[in-house]
């Protein structure tokens, strides 16, 4: 029976949902799965863990995991692959995670596969489907070499638990003398309000065909009425008209809404990578030829500046108002 391990993140000091999607994606391969966790706050959530199916957890609790970027996370892992030899690791596509991959390949020779959107088994071991060439191209790998390392996005799995069993425990020390790199000297949040961008069932993006940063309050309006989150296309990210954590898309978030209301966007593949796989895609474009279109279970060709408002104002005689 092969091993697939999972390297696990927290946030907020519980696990985070990123990685509960990936452990459910791990959990499908059929093999026995076991869970790395390294941070200082990790102590209470080998219970979940074990919910998600894991039967070991490496636990590794020193405060260098949150002082410091990869390095020492690299250092453990290494030692633990080279003990234990597992037939494949798993993260959750996250920039740490990346920075971590990077340095496990360089130690170990890994094979490393980025922005996956699913592991199987093959008659040669693991196959990952991932998009190439900005998501134009689906493409299947097959992995091979020691422990292959592969960084799947959110949204590749829906987090379900498994019911399991409490897991076996075992704890793991940095070694000594290991590189601890660049110190993290502070996190910041940007403050939010509404439903996370990435859980939220309705999400409403603008883009360029806004014009110009302050209509985006229209979009706070409408998604404020439908209970969602507001988006963004890259665009207007780098224009500085609305914060990085609102970008949709392969170089953003992923978003997997019931409703996905797109307001202004062309359509490039840089944003449909992070959207497409919505329930229900609304389009609203002067342009007929958008490409957005292609995706759309609904296309408006009008402007957006014109009938955001007018859809505002039929919510509101709906007896939807703005929360």
């Amino acid at each position: 029976m092969s091993k697939i391990w999972v390297f696990v993140e927290l946030a907020n000091q519980e696990v985070s949902p990123l990685s509960l999607e990936v452990m459910t994606g791990a959990r499908g391969l059929g093999g026995e799965l076991e869970a790395v966790v390294l941070d200082p706050q990790a102590q209470g959530v080998t219970d979940t863990l074990g919910n998600f199916g894991a039967k070991t957890v490496y636990l590794g609790l020193d405060s260098a995991y949150s002082d410091h970027v990869a390095q020492p996370h690299a250092a453990v892992l290494a030692s633990l692959v080279e003990e234990h030899r597992p037939d494949l690791l798993l993260f959750g596509a996250t920039y740490d995670a990346r920075d971590i991959c990077g340095h496990l390949s360089a130690r170990l020779g890994s094979t490393v596969v980025a922005n996956a959107t699913g592991v199987s088994t093959g008659e040669g071991g693991f196959e990952v489907a991932s998009a190439i060439f900005g998501a134009t191209l689906n493409v299947t790998t097959e992995v091979s070499g020691p422990t292959p390392c592969v960084l799947l996005r959110p949204k590749s799995y829906l987090a379900e638990g498994a019911s399991g069993a409490a897991p076996r425990v075992v704890g793991v020390s940095l070694p000594a003398g290991a590189p601890v790199g660049a110190r993290r000297l502070e996190s910041v949040v940007t403050p939010s309000s509404g439903p996370k961008l990435e859980e939220a069932r309705v999400v409403v993006s603008g883009g360029r065909g806004l014009q110009e940063a302050s209509n985006f309050a229209l979009l706070e309006k409408l998604a404020g009425q439908l209970h969602g989150a507001v988006g963004a296309s890259r665009a207007v990210v780098d224009a500085g008209w609305v914060p990085y954590a609102r970008q949709v898309g392969q170089t953003g978030k992923t978003v997997k809404p019931d409703l996905y209301i797109a307001c202004g966007i062309s359509g490039a593949m840089q944003h449909t990578v992070g959207m497409k796989s919505a329930g229900h895609i609304v389009a609203i474009n002067r342009d007929r030829d958008a490409p957005i279109f292609k995706l759309s279970d609904l296309g408006i060709v009008g402007d957006a500046l014109k009938v955001i408002p007018a859809l505002i104002e039929e919510l509101r005689a709906r007896g939807l108002e703005s929360q």
